[in-house]
């Protein structure tokens, strides 16, 4: 796809994953809209972290996905939308699981309904890997069984059913794309590799959650160019992808590679605080990626240790955006 001067809407555009996609939109000529959730202090989230030049060439719209007004129009006029936007915590879908099936499932139907009614050439919907819960059988295809373990899943199921139910219902050109785990630059410390890294970098001791499950960690890069990929093949309206690497490490062995690249001298001990109630536990992902790679010719390119070292070098020259240590919902 030639994007220059495209129209491209990214809802959750000031997020690690939209920032990144709206960075690299920006560097194919598109004409890219970053749709931001509104505060006070008009923060355009982790958009701050891209380059003058680049941040100039981005419409900022801030606003909240709930409302149905604010969201049409920032879809008017727009050829393809990013639906990124969403409450992805799962810590806080335990404290405030109202708020999170608001958010994910009723502002996918805002999407949904914009996108129809300005007949956008593509909607690229944004799942996660959380839906399936702990594998029933590996590695996790994309007919696998969805499993609402968390609040947070649970809301990421409904606004998957309602993506499938306007391209059933309404020939909505929409597609799904799955990522596994991703993590590098500008991830917030909630997810575990920033998480280990930052204590790694400052503390003798590093204290996580679960060490026995395992999980399928692929480079931020590697999932912006999924979903370019899922934007520009043709004939895949209404399929799902997974975006995963389909290798599985362990995040007690995540943990000791990570201190081993930084101090192997560190402890590791478990934080009661971090664990999930039992049942909600997701203990084993891994991707099965061969429709992705069939179908889109897509495939990850950064070896993970190449890719932790990068997030290693990244998170050490601005340690000043994170609390180290504290345990943030």
């Amino acid at each position: 796809m030639d994007w220059n001067k495209r129209e491209v809407l990214i809802t959750g555009a000031g997020g690690f994953i939209g920032s990144h996609l709206t960075e690299k939109l920006v560097s194919e000529g598109a004409s890219v809209r970053a749709f931001v959730r509104y505060n006070s202090r008009g923060d355009p989230g982790l958009l701050r972290q891209l380059t003058a030049k680049t941040l100039s060439q981005v419409k900022i719209y801030a606003g909240d996905l709930r409302d149905p007004q604010v969201i049409e129009q920032a879809v008017a006029g727009c050829q393809i939308v990013f639906h990124l936007g969403a409450l992805i915590s799962i810590p806080y879908s335990y404290h405030n699981p109202y708020a999170v099936a608001e958010t994910n499932i009723l502002g996918t139907l805002n999407v949904l309904m914009a996108c129809r009614k300005e007949k956008v050439e593509r909607l690229i919907h944004t799942s996660t890997s959380e839906v399936y819960g702990t594998a029933q059988q590996v590695p996790i295809s994309e007919a696998h069984p969805l499993q609402g373990q968390s609040p947070y899943s649970a809301s990421k199921i409904g606004a998957d059913k309602l993506a499938e139910s306007f391209f059933c219902a309404y020939e909505l050109p929409v597609v799904t794309v799955r990522p596994f785990n991703t993590y590098g630059p500008r991830q917030s410390a909630r997810a575990v590799i920033p998480a280990i890294i930052t204590q790694a970098l400052v503390q003798q001791k590093i204290r996580i959650g679960n060490l026995e499950t395992t999980r399928d960690f692929t480079y931020v890069t590697d999932t912006v160019a999924g979903f370019i990929k899922a934007s520009e093949v043709g004939g895949v309206e209404g399929k799902t992808f997974n975006l995963g690497t389909g290798r599985e490490i362990r995040i007690g062995d995540l943990a000791q590679l990570i201190i081993q690249k930084i101090n192997p001298s560190i402890e590791l001990e478990i934080d009661p605080i971090r664990l999930r109630p039992k049942k909600s536990e997701v203990f084993r992902l891994i991707s099965d990626n061969s429709l992705a790679r069939v179908t889109l010719g897509w495939q990850p390119e950064i070896d993970f240790e190449k890719g932790l070292e990068q997030t290693i070098d990244w998170i050490q020259d601005h340690l000043d955006l994170y609390h180290i240590g504290n345990y943030e919902l």
